[in-house]
């Protein structure tokens, strides 16, 4: 079939996956501005609640990325049925995409609201675990639409749409600092709420992003004839299970990925506070670059799964040459970057006046310059994630990367720290491991499905 189709210049591939890629890059980005946003606003108001809502937002975080998965599968379904021409199926795809992801929202609710004595058996402060009780309660009602909005973004993504996605997350951004500005401090003749002013800015911008997303995409008149609404209260089971068995491993898989991240601060924790702290600002440096590696990671799912709808096997493998080659070039800017400035970088995050902050500025630029090989391996395993999933195919790399992850990388990064003796450095090594064993594998699995 995909001899009778028309090749598709090289150039063609490279700006379409650059038109899909950026607003997607920009969407994740203006998503984590989201966050820092609560951290440096709670931050000015005070320690303890600071720390609270870190812990409950991590908390949440966890929660989300599990549910994640079922709207993270739209994405490829929805793009493989526009391939198809199959409109009727786009439907059916997103809305059950939705009604599992409403599921999976009420189902853990019960988490959120004994989220304290959750906290407190993990060993976590009284105090703090207090807070974050109270702003977890809050936040936790926000899941059901924070979900949604994600299979909508997916949705409207498959679609092309990715300009909307990018401002709507942008006008969130904004809701959410004047609301934070509001509730936290008790701005505007508001009350002073601390970290619970912080869940009801988060649950607001989530509220808002649905409603607007849910209108674009239901009533725009170019998108009318998709019906995505239409008798929305009817079960479709059929396409409920092929979401579940394509959703399930995709939130397992970010599951992993986010545990690894994690493990690895608690044992830079046992390392030292100066060496936690440079390893969190490398990290921080490392994941907004990683963000456009997500972005064209997403443009790549959406691309190859509507030429694989199509049946277009040239054009797809053409799309994924060029989706790897434009991330490669992503990742040597960065290391450029990180090789040739790394102690300005640092210090753009620390008060120089402090007098930690240079052991912090010392150690982290040596993180930073070893994150120059973190941005290799760790683009090239989104990247073959996006791929895999453009052609619906999880379940297998769940496993191959959940492999690489904690039964290699893990066990590398603490047998380099402690008793090779290399400390965070070998910690880090021990990432670079894992994700570069996790990129070869995956990418291997793409190569051979479509080959």
């Amino acid at each position: 079939m995909s001899s009778a189709l028309p090749l598709i210049p090289r150039r063609i591939h490279a700006r379409e996956t650059l038109a899909l890629g950026l607003p997607l890059a920009g969407s994740h980005l203006a998503q984590m501005a989201l966050h820092v946003t609560d951290v440096v606003m709670m931050g000015r108001y005070g320690v303890l609640p600071l720390a609270a809502v870190v812990l409950g937002a991590s908390s949440f975080f966890v929660v989300y990325v599990l549910g994640s998965g079922f709207a993270k599968a739209v994405m490829p379904m929805v793009a493989a049925a526009l391939g198809r021409g199959d409109e009727t199926q786009v439907r059916r795809d997103t809305r059950m995409g939705l009604w599992l992801s409403i599921l999976f929202g009420l189902l853990v609710m019960p988490v959120f609201w004994w989220s304290g004595a959750i906290l407190l058996a993990l060993g976590q402060d009284p105090e703090v675990s207090t807070i974050a009780q109270g702003y977890l309660r809050i936040v936790g009602f926000g899941l059901v639409p924070a979900l949604c909005v994600t299979v909508l973004q997916s949705y409207l993504s498959a679609l092309g749409r990715t300009q909307v996605v990018l401002w709507v997350t942008i006008l969130a951004v904004l809701l959410n600092i004047a609301v934070n500005y509001a509730l936290i401090f008790g701005n505007w003749g508001f009350p002073e709420l601390g970290a619970r002013g912080a869940a009801v800015a988060t649950i607001s911008t989530q509220v808002m992003s649905l409603i607007v997303l849910g209108l674009y995409a239901g009533f725009l008149p170019s998108l009318r004839r998709y019906h995505l609404f239409q008798r929305f209260w009817r079960p479709d089971w059929q396409a409920m299970g092929q979401v579940w068995r394509l959703g399930v491993p995709i939130g397992l898989t970010g599951l992993a990925e986010g545990g690894l991240f994690q493990a690895s601060a608690l044992m830079m924790g046992w390392i030292g506070t100066v060496e936690l702290a440079a390893y969190g600002i490398a990290l921080e440096v490392a994941a907004l670059t990683f963000m456009l590696h997500v972005g064209l990671s997403s443009a790549a799912t959406i691309r190859i799964a509507r030429f694989d709808g199509r049946g277009d096997r040239v054009a797809l493998r053409q799309a994924a040459k060029m989706a790897i080659l434009i991330s490669l070039g992503v990742a040597l800017a960065s290391v450029t970057l990180f090789l040739s400035v790394p102690e300005p970088i640092v210090s753009l995050f620390l008060d120089l006046d402090k007098p930690e902050s240079a052991a912090i500025v010392a150690y982290g630029s040596v993180l930073l310059m070893l994150a120059a090989l973190f941005q290799l391996a760790d683009g090239m395993q989104v990247i073959a994630l996006g791929l895999l999933r453009g052609v619906q195919d999880t379940r297998v790399p769940m496993v191959l990367a959940t492999v690489s992850y904690w039964l290699i990388g893990i066990p590398c990064s603490y047998v380099l720290a402690f008793p090779m003796g290399y400390g965070g450095v070998g910690l880090w090594l021990g990432l670079v491991v894992g994700l570069a064993c996790a990129s070869a594998s995956l990418m291997w699995r793409f190569w051979r499905l479509v080959r």
